[in-house]
């Protein structure tokens, strides 16, 4: 039953993108949807991801509104960039380091990272844990602390909410 809830999960997924394509539900477009929808997870099923610790809700709620306000901020930064008079903002690429153990909960990191206006990760040294993001705004020692504190910031909540010391444990590597 637990391998085959996300199916499902990914089938109504899929069948409810085939409705939007096509603009109006009908008998047809469900159908339609529920065998593209089987054709894509048969044909092209997605590798089991290894999944260790325990989701806590309280974190994630914390990290989900700390998201949300680092994207205001950075959307009001990125638009004042835009505008302002004067020379263009100077950019970069920095470094980072992630202390994540999870490559599923790196990947989230990286992607919330992705959402905040002004960065882009550029690479991931998954094996080392670093980052290389292009940062918009580099142009004083302040923006550059600001970068690292943000990378911190969504670390330590990723850390909270998926993988706390307490709870965590390794998953061996399925030799298939």
């Amino acid at each position: 039953m637990r391998q085959w809830l996300p199916r499902a999960g990914v089938l109504v997924w899929l069948m409810a993108v085939w409705i939007l394509l096509w603009g109006n539900i009908s008998v047809a477009n469900i159908l339609g949807g529920l065998a593209v929808g089987l054709l894509i997870t048969v044909l092209l099923p997605l590798p089991q991801v290894p999944v260790a610790g325990r989701l806590h809700p309280l974190s994630l709620a914390w990290l989900a509104l700390k998201v949300a306000y680092y994207l205001v901020l950075s959307s009001v930064q990125v638009a004042w960039l835009a505008i302002r008079p004067g020379p263009p903002p100077l950019t970069a690429v920095l470094r980072a380091r992630l202390e994540l153990k999870s490559d599923l909960v790196l990947a989230l990191a990286v992607n919330v990272i992705n959402l905040i206006p002004g960065s882009i990760v550029l690479e991931i040294d998954q094996a080392r844990r670093f980052i290389y993001v292009h940062v918009l705004d580099v142009g004083s020692e302040r923006a550059v602390q600001q970068f690292y504190r943000q990378i911190a910031e969504v670390e330590r909540l990723m850390i909270a909410s998926f993988e706390r010391e307490s709870h965590w444990q390794p998953v061996e590597a399925d030799p298939a």
